[in-house]
C-alpha cells in the first residue's frame, strides 16, 4: 500500500448520503424511522449520540476508477472531508446503534419503553420514601 490513501480509494464516502435526524422520543418518531427502514438501501444509525438516516446512493460524479469527476469544482462538503476521516481506512464504524430493518427499530423502541417504565417506577419508589 502506498502512502496516499487516494491511490487505493474505493469511493466509499461517495456512495452514500447520511443526514442528521431528531432523536426519536415518541411512538410516532419511532414509526417514522420504521418507515425509512422499509425502503431499500436505507439505514439509520447513532454515532456519538447523534441520529442519522443514511441513503445508499452513489455520487453521479464518481468515475469508474473511484476518482471524483469534478474534483476542482466539487462541493464544499467534499472539500471539508479530511483524509483522516476516510471510510476506506476506518474499517468498521463504531456505531452506538445500527438499524437496517424495521424490526430492529421496533425491538429498540420496546426496550427503551421498558427502561423508561423501570426508571419511572424507581423514581416513584424513591419519592414515596
Amino acid at each position: 500500500m502506498g502512502t496516499n490513501l487516494c491511490e487505493h480509494c474505493t469511493g466509499v464516502c461517495c456512495k452514500y448520503v447520511a443526514l442528521p435526524i431528531e432523536h426519536p422520543t415518541t411512538p410516532r418518531d419511532f414509526d417514522d424511522i420504521r418507515w425509512y427502514l422499509m425502503h431499500d438501501n436505507m439505514t439509520v444509525f447513532v454515532e456519538e449520540g447523534d441520529w442519522y438516516v443514511q441513503f445508499a446512493a452513489s455520487c453521479r460524479n464518481l468515475e469508474p476508477d473511484n476518482r471524483c469527476g469534478i474534483y476542482d469544482t466539487r462541493p464544499q462538503i467534499c472539500r471539508e472531508y479530511k483524509a483522516g476521516e476516510c471510510d476506506y481506512e476506518g474499517g468498521a464504524h463504531d456505531y452506538q446503534h445500527l438499524f437496517t430493518r424495521p424490526e430492529h427499530i421496533e425491538a429498540y423502541a420496546v426496550r427503551r419503553q421498558k427502561q423508561r417504565r423501570t426508571r419511572r417506577a424507581a423514581a416513584k419508589k424513591i419519592a414515596a420514601k
